[in-house]
């Protein structure tokens, strides 16, 4: 049995920053790496608003870093630099604005799309973690992700938290959301949407800022996702207690974000729920100074030949992540989040403008901490390439099982449970799909079946149910309606396509992830609530900048479609329940043969777990057809159909010849060998 501090850490020593400040018994250390400048000053201010504060030049040591030894107890004190750069050296930013230190472990900012960050000197805070540690199994393919942004949880008065919105909110007991939803669920495993410090506000909407900017793109003026990275190695101040989301309000003035954040993690880990973070290391934020833009904007950052950024990751400034620099940036960031927060895997954010050898860096440093750790790639970012993830030994995203089920535009190109096909997508790939997307076969893009992370609908693009609403009545993809009330029930074609979805998600091998709402079918209905949105009242499909309830989830319209509440609910359990719909290997699935290519029927005996009992799902996507399947030998029971699970009360199937409806399925059970 591993204590605590070695199961994190993989070792007796802690990993500590080599950058940054370092307060020891009778000094501080500060070290920045910052080759091409002339001068550097530090400047201490005892207090965030102080604005003149003391100037102490750094020493330039021979490997282009800076360094200073300053006498003294400094903890709690705030600094910041003051960078000279050569006026005549191309590919470099310069500004009179002082700048925060990118190795910051806590930073005090201003709610403004400048953020006016300054970094804090600060020594570990005492947390009793009770013996917490990594709680991710080895076997992630036992994993059943939930996606979300930490306040769509708990914002909605619905919720019932005390604390909406923040690290504490999502913990408390006796609510409706949060990790109360999540247990109800019945999931084991949380992916949160960024919550490293990021840019939560852009610049003013249509007006021009003394920098030149000039926002005619967001209406709302800020990024609620939180696909901004400001800081790698701290947690967002406006989800804890002293934060707030008001323009003009000064958060982090305490070092209350990272205990409320251990705290979330402690209590989700107690109940067996894995935590994810999603994280952004393909670029930085856009309108703030960020540091490493000042430092040596053409080190950290690619450039074309005009030096210029590039914008492969579609966000203004792509990092370089081949520097040395950056590399060992975000390997220390990923061992500092497992190490103080206890996090158990991280999503990559278009990792695919990750460099391989960071790749490969990433993952050898992780698992030294934790074998188990969970990587997961989004392969996107100057192209798409999944395999490349595969034979990293990374999972990712895997968006042909999305794009062959639901479809790649609910207009244009819908999917199997409409009984259409998507453009790449053949009978075969469903079957390869179902089996794990592998490699060398239809569309397969894995070597392993833990590799796929299996979703139809994420934070990305329409909901599942807004994109099935669409498919079925084209209109709504452009209609404006007056209140949300005409979009919450699904009607029952749109049941019986989210149903079908839910069972073909539930019953492929690999990691199945469901995006928040996703359960009971929820609409992003854009609130028109901004004047300055032409979109208002429409149907959302890029929600990235509305703090509102837009996104936040109200979970009294889970009573409108209950049915498929408990029906998620129902094959969630059932998925833990049977190692066969989630541990079967490739050759222990085997498909009937159909003359119907959108009828999949197919067995599964996994003989290393239940080798005498056997499943047979059959998935309809005809919406005009009905199926007959002739059963195999033996008793067989129907434990999940069209309409609910009955694992508790499975219905015996008297007859040999079993009719499956247009877009419905059906999960049979058989013990005792054919």
């Amino acid at each position: 049995m591993f204590q605590s501090e070695d199961r994190i850490t993989g070792t007796n020593k802690l990993v500590s920053l080599p950058w940054g400040a370092q307060q020891k018994k009778d000094f501080c250390l500060f070290r920045l790496f910052c080759p091409r400048a002339l001068n550097i000053d530090l400047v201490l201010f005892d207090h965030y608003e102080q604005r003149t504060g003391e100037y102490h030049p750094m020493e330039k040591l021979d490997d282009g870093s800076w360094q200073l030894t300053l006498p003294g107890y400094h903890t709690g004190k705030y600094y910041a630099y003051r960078i000279h750069h050569p006026q005549k050296a191309s590919g470099l930013l310069r500004t009179r604005t002082l700048i925060a230190d990118p190795w910051s472990t806590h930073i005090t900012t201003t709610n403004h799309y400048n953020q006016h960050s300054r970094s804090q000197i600060t020594e570990p805070e005492p947390f009793d973690w009770e013996g917490d540690t990594f709680v991710i199994p080895e076997k992630h393919r036992e994993l059943i992700i939930y996606e979300t942004h930490l306040k769509d949880l708990t914002s909605d008065p619905s919720a019932g938290a005390k604390h909406p919105g923040t690290y504490q909110g999502f913990i408390e007991t006796g609510i409706t959301g949060g990790i109360n939803h999540l247990k109800r669920l019945g999931v084991n495993a949380v992916e949160f949407l960024p919550l490293h410090k990021f840019a939560g506000f852009e610049p003013p909407f249509r007006q021009k800022t003394s920098e030149g900017y000039y926002n005619t793109w967001n209406p709302y003026s800020r990024n609620y996702w939180g696909y901004m990275t400001s800081f790698y190695f701290v947690p967002e101040t406006m989800y804890a207690s002293d934060g707030s989301v008001q323009p003009g309000a000064i958060t982090g003035k305490s070092p209350a974000a990272s205990y409320e954040f251990k705290q979330l993690v402690k209590a989700l880990h107690k109940e067996g729920i894995s935590v994810i973070m999603d994280v952004v290391y393909n670029h930085v934020s856009n309108y703030d100074f960020n540091p490493l833009k000042y430092m040596d904007k053409s080190e950290f950052f690619r450039m074309d030949k005009k030096r210029h950024f590039t914008s492969e990751s579609g966000c203004g400034n792509d990092l370089r992540t081949e520097s040395p620099h950056i590399r060992e940036l975000i390997i220390s960031s990923i061992q500092w989040w497992m190490q103080e927060y206890h996090i158990d895997g991280f999503r990559f954010d278009m990792a695919n403008l990750i460099d391989s050898e960071t790749i490969s860096g990433i993952r050898e440093q992780a698992r030294q901490m934790n074998p188990d750790v969970l990587l997961i790639a989004e392969p996107w970012g100057g192209g798409y390439d999944p395999v490349r993830f595969s034979e990293n030994g990374w999972s990712a995203w895997n968006d042909q099982i999305r794009n062959g089920v639901k479809g790649y535009d609910p207009v244009d190109s819908p999917g199997f449970i409409f009984g259409k096909w998507h453009h790449e997508t053949q009978r075969e790939s469903l079957e390869n799909y179902i089996k794990g997307t592998l490699i060398n076969k239809p569309n397969g893009r894995f070597h392993q079946q833990e590799h796929t992370v299996n979703y139809l609908e994420c934070h990305d693009g329409y909901t599942l149910g807004d994109f099935i609403r669409i498919a079925l009545d084209p209109a709504k993809k452009t209609a404006a309606f007056n209140d949300k009330s005409s979009l919450i029930a699904l009607n029952e074609q749109e049941l019986r396509c989210s149903r079908l979805a839910a069972l073909f998600l539930m019953t492929s091998q690999g990691i199945p992830m469901i995006h928040a709402g996703q359960e009971w079918g929820r609409s992003k209905w854009i609130v028109p609530e901004n004047k300055n949105d032409p979109n208002a009242g429409k149907l959302d499909h890029n929600s990235y900048e509305k703090g509102n309830r837009t996104n936040y989830l109200d979970f009294n319209e889970i009573e409108a479609n209950i049915s498929l509440f408990n029906y998620y609910q129902g094959l969630i359990q059932l998925r833990k329940s049977f190692p066969q719909l989630r541990l079967a290997e490739p050759h222990e699935i085997s498909f009937h043969d159909s003359q119907d290519a959108l009828h999949l029927t197919y067995e599964i005996q996994c003989k290393t777990h239940h080798p005498d009992e056997r499943l047979l799902v059959s998935l309809n996507g005809n919406p005009h057809k009905d199926h007959k399947i002739t059963l195999p030998e033996g008793k067989w029971e129907i434990i999940a159909d069209a309409n609910k699970v009955s694992l508790a009360s499975p219905l015996p199937v008297h007859e040999a010849i079993f009719t499956v409806p247009g877009t419905s399925g059906v999960i049979l059970r058989s013990s005792g060998a054919p």
